[in-house]
């Protein structure tokens, strides 16, 4: 599995959009709106709410994958 840079949207608990380390982040992963939260890993377990499959075909097709953390805030 690849690396992501996990961003978190501000003001909005839960939304996180995972963007490859390989690849540029998204126009609209701004400062102002987004918060960096981390990378996820091969190695790591994985992140509640965090679909590998889903995330390949994501970043295919948009180079990012949204998805809804189920993770609290804090993690």
């Amino acid at each position: 599995m690849r690396t992501y840079n996990l961003f978190r949207l501000k003001g909005l608990d839960g939304l996180v959009c995972a963007v490859p380390e390989d690849y540029a982040v998204p126009h609209f992963v701004t400062e102002a709106r987004w918060a960096f939260g981390g990378t996820l890993d091969g190695s790591a377990p994985g992140r509640a709410g965090f679909d590998r499959a889903a995330a390949a075909t994501a970043v295919r097709f948009n180079g990012f994958y949204l998805f809804q953390s189920l993770a609290p805030a804090g993690d």
